[in-house]
């Protein structure tokens, strides 16, 4: 008997849209009325089956409505999509998917989330180029030498570092190429692989699961959830700084021990045959021009994060900008021209499965839509949880999704398939749909320190250790991390 084996991504998202077809066959027909804000005329548009109506845009609109949202998120810009009004759903006669549908469904979902689709392509080639250049392996490899007998700072800069990567563009993938370089690093600092792996693995694991401007989960869940990515930024930020103390703190504890006694570290009867791997290997000098490279690099998401949050810039600009940084890295490294466009369409090409899975996940949601689904399934939803408590309700949503993660390691393709079902319902809960964002980044970031189907395996097998060895360092951590979040998640309702 063959082992069964858990699809790719994109397989496992078109099986849950076959699902999705059937469901529209089983599942009946409804729609709730919605609302959204005219700022022409300065009202609010009243969308139901068969009229829209015009009301005046007040607080007192707003809560006749049974709608806890602040008026000030309409007029800022901060909900720009139209939103459930609780206690309007209403049974409708069936509309059942078939077999064209599901066809079609990829295809108008790639059509749909094209903006999204188009600033991950970009942003791949702007990564590739970075990468072709060396600039990141400088960068981190200058570290080494400058750190000599202040080790503990090595650990402390190059998880700070990968974390503001996760954070800010999703650094994940692109972490694999850092081992060779960080390993003979790590070992020539009395420390084990191990630690150049957690300094790296769990930098970008905190990093994504505390994102940030990350347009591969945040930027892309706010949208699908009908609010500016910047909403619960501040909480976001001090709550990464949190995390990755504990990280660092946790990191350097067990380095201390390693470099006291080398019987300690974990993979202590690996270390001849890891030293003879890796220790012939040389780190790159970081010159004058990588140094530019980097500050180029950088810049691309100061700029980006000024323009989206004063110059009311969205897809369009922030996709500008990672390709005008693409070519001005280009210039400064003197890559030759047909290089870059072959180094750029590579990287770009290495996020085309990301693009993808956006593209059948966003198909998904229409199919739902289509089929008139969506809105009977929050209505159950939302009265399941009409009588539960906040803060129950946001923890078991962080349960629920770091479950969900492993079937679906994505998180661009967990943000577009399950936003439009939840996160109306912190409406009906009563707090900001930030706080689902979040529930979704503290769920899938703190399985994807375990998850087999995510990353983790493929690193263990460049540093050449065993999925074992890293739950029995891990596992601890996790459980710490567990408890914060569930504190923090508490605290944030009550905001």
């Amino acid at each position: 008997m063959k082992k069964f084996s858990i699809p790719s991504a994109p397989s496992f998202l078109l099986i849950i849209c076959a699902f999705v077809v059937i469901l529209t066959w089983l599942i009946p027909a409804g729609a709730y009325d919605t609302i959204s804000y005219d700022s022409e005329d300065i009202t609010f548009v009243i969308h139901s089956q068969d009229t829209d109506k015009k009301i005046q845009a007040t607080q007192h609109t707003l809560d006749s409505l049974q709608i806890v949202i602040p008026l000030e998120k309409f007029i800022s810009g901060s909900i720009w999509k139209p939103i459930t009004i609780p206690n309007t759903y209403q049974q409708l006669e069936s509309k059942p998917q078939n077999a064209i549908a599901f066809l079609k469904a990829p295809i108008k979902g790639v059509i749909a989330a094209a903006d999204i689709i188009f600033l991950v392509l970009i942003l791949g080639g702007l990564i590739g180029v970075m990468n072709y250049t060396g600039a990141f392996d400088a960068g981190i490899s200058w570290l080494g030498s400058v750190l000599k007998g202040k080790e503990y700072l090595l650990i402390i800069l190059t998880t700070t570092a990968i974390t503001i990567g996760g954070t800010t563009f999703g650094l994940a993938e692109e972490t694999i190429a850092f081992y060779p370089i960080l390993i003979p690093i790590f070992l020539a600092a009395k420390y084990d692989a191990m630690v150049a792996l957690a300094s790296v693995y769990i930098g970008s694991s905190v990093g994504t699961m505390f994102s940030t401007t990350n347009p591969f989960s945040t930027i892309i869940a706010s949208d699908s959830a009908g609010i500016n990515w910047t909403d619960g930024i501040e909480l976001r930020i001090l709550f990464l700084l949190l995390a990755t103390i504990i990280c660092i703190a946790y990191i350097i504890r067990y380095g201390k021990k390693v470099q006291k006694s080398p019987e300690n570290s974990l993979i202590f009867d690996q270390k001849k045959e890891i030293e003879a791997q890796f220790m012939k290997l040389k780190p790159l000098k970081l010159n004058l021009q990588l140094r530019l490279i980097l500050i180029v690099f950088t810049s691309c998401f100061v700029v980006m994060i000024y323009g989206v949050s004063n110059l009311e810039w969205w897809f369009v600009e922030m996709t500008t900008v990672f390709f005008a940084g693409a070519v001005l890295i280009g210039f400064l490294g003197q890559i030759n021209e047909k290089i870059f466009v072959s180094t750029f369409i590579k990287g770009a090409s290495e996020l085309l499965g990301v693009a993808f899975i956006i593209g059948i996940a966003r198909g998904i949601s229409i199919v739902m839509d289509d089929g008139m689904i969506s809105n009977t399934i929050l209505y159950h939803a939302s009265e399941f949880t009409a009588d539960m408590h906040q803060g129950l309700f946001a923890n078991l949503l962080v349960f629920i999704y770091g479950g969900l993660s492993f079937f679906i390691p994505s998180s661009s393709g967990m943000a577009v398939l399950t936003m439009p079902i939840m996160a109306p319902l912190a409406d009906t809960v009563g707090f900001g749909r930030e706080i689902i964002v979040n529930c979704y980044l503290y769920g899938m970031g703190l399985f994807a320190f375990i998850n087999p189907t995510g990353l983790i395996l493929a690193s263990l097998a460049i540093v050449n250790v065993g999925y074992d060895k890293w739950l029995k360092f891990v596992i601890p951590l996790v459980l710490y991390l567990l408890v914060f979040v569930i504190i923090i998640t508490s605290i944030s309702v009550q905001f």
